[in-house]
């Protein structure tokens, strides 16, 4: 049997030089290397609305909104509503924030909630408090993150400039932080980063051309009143080890902090993290990210992707899928072959930075149990 790739490519140069560009946090599931290849699927077809169903840190929301598509996006985490209202329902020019963000940093800082439960001192470049536990940021700047998130509430602000202050705040505490870019653990030693005095900064926003929709919820109930030309899942996939809880790579436990400096709840926290009451492993996975099995021996993430593909109301849909068990791979050949056509099939090896796009065969399984291996699958739908 011949090939299964027509092209062969470098992953990266292309993608800094020809697409959008985005802005976000460091993210786990960020798809920053793949948007080009995404907007790719989109040539030559009749598209003009299109859903992100778990949309993240919005970087492909915000490529598609600035290729001119009318964007819906959603997810089920605060800190991801808040990045969709700051850049996807922007109506004005970022001179226009200049004000507000030089008055945001001028906030005097004090020893608020957060410096209290996340803030750290320097014991001679080591992150470790008196008490045993590392922290994910220097009190000198948890002092600030304090004193402005409380401005922010105080301030009368309508839900798009709140989005983009909280947006640049986020940004801004990201870019000292102490953490390998989630806060599940944080470092022994403080991160050279962790020093710098953090400023918050106009976010990369543009002038949406659309009435762009930005959607916060579990995606089968965010779904229902959906109709679009295309649709783009990502799913957050969790741990195909049947022994192991579900993962919760995507959302709540990597970046509860976010959650809690966009929500300012003060909420309960536990674990050496600090890590927020409503991201226990029993509460906080969702369908996607459990890859056991139910009782009839099917995956319970692989029929939830089923589910996903088949309610839809979209033309074309797109899902990307990261490489683990071949059983599930061979599970969702199937589904795909029965809700719609194959178009086009991509697969990156992120690995060796490199993207191929395949003829559609059944070859790609023998891929599907390499590590570092994402795959995305364009179908059309049946009518």
């Amino acid at each position: 049997m011949g090939s299964m790739f027509n092209t062969t490519q470098p992953l990266f140069e292309k993608v800094i030089l020809d697409t959008p560009e985005t802005q976000g946090i460091k993210y786990a599931g960020s798809k920053l290397k793949l948007i080009q290849h995404i907007l790719s699927l989109l040539d030559n077809l009749d598209v003009k609305t299109v859903f992100d169903g778990f949309s993240g840190t919005t970087r492909v929301s915000q490529a598609l909104a600035k290729c001119g598509f009318h964007v819906t996006s959603n997810d089920i985490s605060d800190w991801s509503y808040v990045f969709g209202l700051c850049y996807l329902k922007n109506k004005k020019h970022p001179n226009e924030y200049k004000e507000l963000i030089e008055h945001l940093n001028s906030i005097n800082g004090y020893d608020g909630w957060f410096t209290e439960k996340y803030g750290g001192l320097d014991y001679s470049g080591s992150a470790i408090q008196p008490d045993g536990t590392k922290k994910p940021w220097q009190v000198h700047n948890t002092r600030k993150l304090d004193g402005i998130r409380d401005e922010i509430d105080s301030l009368s602000l309508n839900e798009t400039e709140k989005a983009v202050a909280l947006t640049s705040l986020i940004l801004a505490m990201d870019e000292v932080d102490n953490t390998l870019g989630h806060f599940t653990s944080y470092l022994k030693e403080w991160s050279p980063r962790s020093f710098k005095e953090m400023r918050m900064k106009i976010p990369k926003i543009f002038i949406n051309s659309e009435d762009n929709q930005v959607l916060k919820g579990d995606i089968f109930a965010s779904m229902t009143n959906i109709n679009v030309d295309f649709a783009y899942f990502d799913p957050p996939y969790g741990s195909n080890n049947e022994k192991m809880p579900p993962s919760r790579v995507r959302y709540a436990s990597y970046y509860h902090l976010w959650t809690t400096i966009c929500k300012n709840d003060k909420p309960s926290i536990f674990g050496a993290a600090g890590r927020r009451l409503d991201t226990s492993d029993k509460i906080a996975a969702t369908v996607f990210e459990e890859f056991r099995k139910d009782d009839d021996g099917k995956f319970i993430a692989v029929k939830a992707i089923d589910k996903l593909i088949k309610n839809i109301q979209a033309r074309y849909v797109a899902l990307s899928y990261s490489s683990g068990g071949k059983a599930t791979a061979e599970e969702l050949g199937e589904i795909l072959n029965r809700h719609g056509k194959i178009i086009k099939t991509i697969e990156v090896d992120h690995k060796r930075n490199v993207m191929a796009e395949m003829k559609w065969t059944n070859e790609w399984l023998r891929d599907a149990e390499e590590p570092n291996r994402e795959f995305i699958f364009l179908i059309e739908k049946n009518s």
